[in-house]
């Protein structure tokens, strides 16, 4: 089994370096853009793709199912976002002005948004044994799991990179780690895949 996880498509707050969260800001005409751009990529692979409840990450699972004539599945809540607490809306210069250490009120801790991906993939590897999952959700949910999973340091992901893990006997195992938007290492990394 192979899973794609997907950093949706650019938002307005994206475009203003706000943190988003769980505030559930929409795709702008960018980020749909994106999303259709990125489709072409995932061709001839995948079985169903599924999402975050949250509307950006939504609406480019939706761009993505169409395009690639794929069935749109369910939500997971476990795939959602971090919660960046009181700061999420804030800039990046309201960052480095009220919370310079980066430790916001109510901020969720790494290790619970560790915890929710490792539960969200699992779901989703139960629901679809044996098949090929494009995961649509965020950016730091992902950077997280993949950082736990591979043992590495995952640096920040594009909106709508695109990051491989395989099951393996003992696990998962990360291909790529978000460079397939921009360039061909999907279809590299998906070559040396035994899953099919």
């Amino acid at each position: 089994m192979t899973i794609a996880l997907i950093r949706h498509g650019q938002t307005a707050w994206n475009f203003e370096r706000r943190l988003q969260g769980t505030t559930d800001i929409p795709l702008n005409d960018t980020g749909r853009e994106q999303a259709a751009t990125v489709a072409p990529r995932l061709t001839g692979t995948w079985d169903v793709v599924v999402s975050s409840p949250l509307g950006r990450a939504r609406e480019t699972a939706q761009i993505i199912a169409d395009a690639l004539g794929l069935e749109l599945g369910p939500t997971y809540t476990d795939v959602v976002e971090r919660h960046y607490g009181d700061a999420e809306g804030a800039t990046a210069q309201m960052v480095v002005e009220n919370w310079p250490d980066h430790q916001y009120p109510n901020l969720e801790t790494e290790e619970s948004v560790i915890e929710r991906g490792l539960r969200g993939i699992e779901a989703i590897a139960r629901d679809y044994p044996g098949r090929n999952v494009l995961v649509v959700s965020h950016g730091t949910l992902i950077r997280l799991t993949l950082s736990h999973l591979s043992g590495t340091t995952v640096p920040p992901l594009e909106n709508c990179s695109v990051s491989v893990i395989e099951a393996t006997e003992s696990g998962w195992s990360l291909l790529d780690a978000g460079t397939a938007r921009t360039t061909p290492s999907l279809e590299t990394a998906l070559s040396g895949s035994s899953a099919q």
